[in-house]
């Protein structure tokens, strides 16, 4: 029945553009211009109400849009800090995350000792988290270690601002868990690089890489994969006592790592081979051979830490209680991953 109810929405949906009448711009101005005015009548405590109200019913639209115009009516009011920190809110909730992260930067710029300037740090750091997914993760699962790390960056120095400035915070132990998770995704990010240079034949760049893992992202679930790139890339360039040595130590700490045998010895490989049983050579019975490089993967078996914090990609303040005593945001730890159902149903199915 659901099913049913779903594609006669979507076929209404396609359909009215056919037989829906063009709105008329001019009223919509006239209206709009009238709700000007009617603001601009009301004094800070009914405009403040007024947008407590958009936030109860999670009107982000409206709640923009007064909350710009309250800050340019009451710039110094009793309000006006409260105001620009729910705007931070906002711009959040409602996915404008480059809007939130400038809104919150300005604050911090305008108000660096007010009590609740850490908040805007919060904020401002899940935001830029949220920048790290792309625009279908809600839809479909995405591999966020191949994306731009850039953003993952700018996340987790702005947890670790908040970290060493307010070590107090309410928001702190939270931000430490997210720290985890952005720290383990920047690691693998160096292996998914190297993996990338060894298709192509730049074995230094990708010894290069493993040796970044190591030497800095000690105690990640991408250490074991960093010592596998550095061994692979040495015996490729011709560093075998460098690439034993690390094999060794890979061996010695991560004796179940998948490019070790069972007797504990290095799997080397020889660099681009043809792959003689990819489903595309058998596919064209040998014709066209496609190229099998070194790769190295081991999250299934070295990042149980993701399973236990997953939780956090789906981030989001829950709800807003913002009142005239400045009650911040309440955030919770998120919501359980979707299920593939869900996903291809957009949510219909499968929750």
């Amino acid at each position: 029945m659901r099913l049913v109810i779903f594609f006669a929405a979507a076929s209404l949906l396609i359909s009215s553009c056919s037989w829906m009448p063009f709105v008329d711009s001019k009223a919509d101005e006239k209206a709009e211009k009238a709700k000007q005015e009617e603001l601009k009548g009301l004094n800070e405590k009914q405009f403040y109400d007024r947008i407590q109200k958009n936030l109860t019913a999670k009107n982000w639209t409206d709640a923009i849009t007064n909350l710009q115009g309250f800050e340019s009516q009451f710039p110094f009011g009793n309000y006006a800090e409260q105001a620009q920190l729910e705007l931070i809110y906002v711009y959040f909730e409602s996915a404008d995350h480059e809007a939130a992260v400038a809104s919150a930067e300005r604050f911090i710029r305008l108000h660096p000792r007010h009590p609740n300037v850490d908040y805007a740090y919060y904020i401002k750091g899940l935001a830029a988290t949220a920048q790290t997914k792309g625009i279908f993760s809600n839809i479909m699962p995405v591999d966020e270690t191949r994306r731009d790390p850039g953003e993952a960056r700018q996340a987790f120095a702005t947890f670790s601002q908040l970290i060493s400035r307010y070590p107090n915070s309410a928001y702190a132990a939270d931000a430490r868990k997210r720290m985890v998770y952005l720290r383990n995704t920047l690691a693998r990010h160096e292996i998914q690089a190297a993996n990338y240079y060894f298709k192509r034949g730049a074995y230094l760049a990708a010894v290069n890489r493993g040796r970044y893992v190591v030497e800095n992202f000690q105690q990640t679930p991408a250490v074991p994969d960093g010592l596998a790139v550095m061994a692979q890339g040495y015996y490729l360039i011709g560093y075998q006592d460098l690439a034993d040595d690390a094999a060794r130590v890979l061996a010695t700490n991560y004796s179940n790592h998948p490019a070790l045998d069972e007797q504990g010895q290095f799997n080397y490989q020889q660099g681009v081979i043809e792959d003689e049983k990819h489903w595309q050579s058998r596919l064209t019975f040998g014709y066209f051979k496609p190229e099998k490089t070194p790769f190295f993967d081991s999250r299934n078996i070295f990042n149980p830490i993701d399973r236990n914090i997953a939780v956090l990609r789906n981030e989001v303040p829950a709800s807003l209680n913002g009142d005239s005593n400045g009650t911040l945001p309440t955030v919770k730890s998120g919501k359980p991953p979707r299920s593939w159902l869900n996903r291809l149903s957009f949510g219909l199915f499968g929750e």
